[in-house]
């Protein structure tokens, strides 16, 4: 048995209220985040039931973190990942231990610091051509526009070439409904997913011209013979210890990977950030002065990045109050052991930022916006450990310093030229899907006058 914990420190306790048969899945089906959010009353380790399976739900950061820095125990798996896998394949995000390290070791040269500076041209030229199209005074559909966002720049950083521009155009079409059958797939019996239901038969298609498209693209990129500056191309170029490269199901995986990771998650982010400016009015004129001060009504651009301050807090402090990957499992590899708990191999642990991130006593007011808890100086700051909306250790999510240069810069280009209020008096609520989308999130924009 490995031991990762002193007992005596933690408190292990059942989860109230779980009835015969469905145990706690009616409580996590009718309201997640309020149900995960009062299970540290009861411990730091909380067992849960869904149907016949048990879970436990793992409420302290530090518990948290042995969880994420002992990847080769707690491995990816578990009902979340298990059913991820099925749709997306084994590629970077969904790969088990035995599997990772190689993977890690062949991606991370796309995301180096000189990959990044040569990727946000990409990424400032698609954020100017989105909010050019804009208009003062119109009520915009902030997740629909952010996603065409990302997902427009997503693509383009992964396929840069003309040669394959088809082929970007195809993927970013067939991006949606894949997305939303990746859900559908997580939450619904395997049985159902096997049946014709339209929207299955979306799913299906979609994942089918998404593989076509991949496909297309890598024998484009390979009759071409040229290296160009995208993450396909470092695809291609990537060898194992052996000299052998990927191959084209590897390829594949892994593009799917970087979509979903790029696309989703920080369109989400984005659009809780601009509504939650949007309810902070005194927030977004600080950023206005920020923006004004560097941008002027340009776009910005990887220079400007070191110096919006502000906007970088915004970010984080979003990520914090609603992080897109709000849920995550693993499962033990061998038996073990977590807060003087015993665990068989096998177990289920559940693991959630959103729960972790607003724990009042680590985050004092926990409900408020405050981008200041990040500023340099400040007192008291957030331990290391209390903020995972990346993850954490050997498994933190490769895509994070992708996602915050492209947060900040559309965020900070945004501000820059406009101003955001809510178009409406409803409120806006969490949507618990894959990702912590906002239900619903309409803004009216009003144009910054040129000074």
């Amino acid at each position: 048995m490995t031991t990762t914990s002193d007992p005596g420190r933690w408190t292990v306790a059942t989860a109230p209220g779980a009835v015969p048969v469905a145990g706690h899945a009616l409580q996590l089906r009718k309201g997640p985040l309020a149900f995960l959010a009062g299970l540290p009353a009861h411990g730091d380790l909380v067992q849960v039931r869904i149907g016949p399976s048990r879970g436990f739900v793992v409420c302290h950061p530090d518990l948290v973190h042995q969880v994420l820095l002992n990847d080769r125990v707690f491995d990816k798996g578990g009902f979340f990942w298990d059913k991820v896998r099925l749709g997306v394949g084994n590629g970077l995000a969904t790969c088990p231990y035995r599997d990772h390290r190689r993977q890690r070791r062949l991606l991370q040269p796309a995301f180096s610091r000189n990959r990044l500076r040569g990727y946000a041209p990409a990424m400032t030229e698609q954020i100017n051509t989105l909010t050019g199209r804009w208009r003062d005074g119109e009520v915009i559909d902030v997740i629909a526009q952010m996603n065409t966002l990302t997902s427009h720049t997503t693509s383009r950083t992964l396929f840069i070439a003309d040669c394959v521009a088809p082929a970007a155009a195809a993927v970013v079409e067939a991006l949606p409904d894949f997305l939303h059958g990746i859900y559908r797939q997580m939450m619904m019996p395997a049985l159902l997913n096997r049946l014709p239901t339209p929207a299955n038969r979306r799913f299906d298609r979609a994942r089918t011209r998404l593989r076509t498209s991949v496909t297309d693209a890598v024998h484009a990129y390979r009759q071409d013979g040229d290296q160009h500056e995208d993450l396909l191309s470092v695809l291609l170029a990537a060898r194992d210890q052996d000299g052998s490269p990927l191959t084209d199901s590897e390829i594949y995986d892994q593009v799917i990977s970087l979509l979903i990771g790029g696309t989703e998650t920080t369109a989400t982010t984005l659009a809780w950030a601009l509504h939650l400016l949007a309810t902070h009015p005194h927030i977004q004129q600080r950023l206005h002065a920020e923006t004004s001060t560097l941008l002027g009504h340009r776009p910005a651009t990887w220079d400007d990045l070191p110096r919006l301050e502000l906007t970088g807090h915004v970010i984080t402090e979003t990520l914090r109050l609603y992080p897109a990957g709000w849920l995550f499992t693993r499962i033990t590899s061998t038996d073990t052991e977590l807060a003087g708990q015993p665990l068989p191999a096998g177990t289920t642990l559940i693991c959630s930022p959103y729960l972790i991130q607003r724990r009042a006593d680590t985050f004092p007011d926990p409900e408020r916006f405050d981008p200041d808890r990040w500023r340099a100086g400040h007192a008291p700051h957030p331990p290391r450990q209390a903020s995972i909306p990346f993850g954490a250790g050997a498994r933190k999510c490769i895509g994070d310093t992708f996602a915050m240069t492209l947060a900040p810069l559309a965020l900070a280009t945004i501000i820059a030229r406009w101003r955001v209020e809510p178009a409406t008096d409803a409120p806006v609520r969490p949507s618990v899907t894959a990702t912590l989308q906002p239900e619903s999130l309409r803004l009216r924009l009003h144009q910054r006058t040129r000074t």
